[in-house]
């Protein structure tokens, strides 16, 4: 099968080729698919990298939906031909950027959406889950969510209207429209930031959830809370420690919340909620696909589409 991974860490765009390896074999509790469709993240960047250095070869691609084809022992529940979606192990000399790939979680994916729309889904609805968690975000506070233009802080806008919260977000014209909609008041981007979110609140807002690039901005979004332990980043965590602001994986980051996928995956097919998808690319593509990421200007998700891409 044709696999999109690195043999040495490195810049992305250095390390990774596209290569030719035997299928994975699902091991107990696991299914494996025929990938038809691999979200590309930050994340897979980091890992070629260095990020959660292992054994080597490694493979890239954390977010799947494809359909069944072979279960590991002890597997119930699901057989070849179901269509499901989940995130790929990314510890293995192979992952979702694969034309076949294991999972150790998965969900059916829902009849109504389709599998580029499910591969967008894993990554950006756990990290998002996982934060406003962390903040502990509740019915009646009032919540800044930086960096709204992201999959995650697109997602997160969402789920914390759905929580019951008011949500002021900021981003750019390419989701302004499509965040007020969602229920978020937002505002842009820059210098004086905070003061226009102080404006829209009536003052310090409760808690703030940064998911914006690393771009200097975090001491604004700290000047928007009411103290910096309200503030919890899933980016930047090098200022974070210079501010007294919390990361997503610091202390008591909780358990991963994968569980919450089918809900948001049936969501998705009622049009209740949606992570965008800013393009997609053929596998041998990948390349295209990595740039666009890196320079930051993606403003949505970007997916390989692999199944009958050969």
């Amino acid at each position: 099968m044709r696999t999109l991974r690195f043999h040495e860490y490195g810049a992305a765009l250095d390390v990774l080729r596209l290569d030719d390896a035997e299928p994975p074999v699902p091991g107990p509790g696991q299914v494996r698919v025929a990938v038809e469709a691999c979200g590309l993240n930050p994340a897979d960047w980091a890992l070629c990298g260095g990020l959660f250095a292992g054994d080597l070869p490694r493979g890239v691609g954390l977010d799947v939906s494809g359909t069944v084809d072979a279960v590991g022992d002890g597997v119930t529940g699901v057989e070849p031909g179901d269509p499901v979606f989940g995130p790929a192990p990314f510890t293995g000399p192979t992952a979702g950027a694969s034309e076949q790939a294991v999972l150790d979680v998965w969900f059916p994916r829902p009849p109504g959406l389709d599998a580029v729309g499910a591969a967008a889904l894993p990554m950006a609805v756990e990290t998002a889950r996982r934060g406003l968690d962390q903040l502990g975000v509740r019915d009646g506070m009032t919540v800044l969510v930086n960096g709204a233009g992201t999959t995650v802080g697109y997602a997160a806008v969402q789920m914390a209207v759905r929580d019951g919260a008011r949500v002021i977000a900021t981003a750019g014209e390419t989701y302004a429209g499509a965040l007020r909609a969602a229920g978020a008041e937002v505002t842009g981007y820059g210098d004086g930031m905070a003061d226009r979110v102080a404006a829209l609140a009536g003052g310090p807002v409760d808690l703030a959830l940064d998911a914006a690039p690393v771009s200097g901005a975090l001491p604004e979004v700290v000047r928007a809370v009411k103290a910096p332990e309200h503030v919890l980043t899933i980016t930047d965590f090098a200022a974070a420690a210079d501010l007294g602001v919390r990361t997503a994986f610091g202390d008591a980051p909780g358990a991963l919340r994968y569980d919450v996928l089918g809900e948001y995956a049936r969501l998705a097919t009622e049009d209740r909620f949606t992570v965008p998808v800013a393009r997609t690319f053929p596998l041998e593509d990948w390349r295209t696909a990595a740039e666009l990421s890196l320079s930051g200007r993606a403003r949505g998700k970007l997916v390989l589409e692999i199944g009958g891409s050969r």
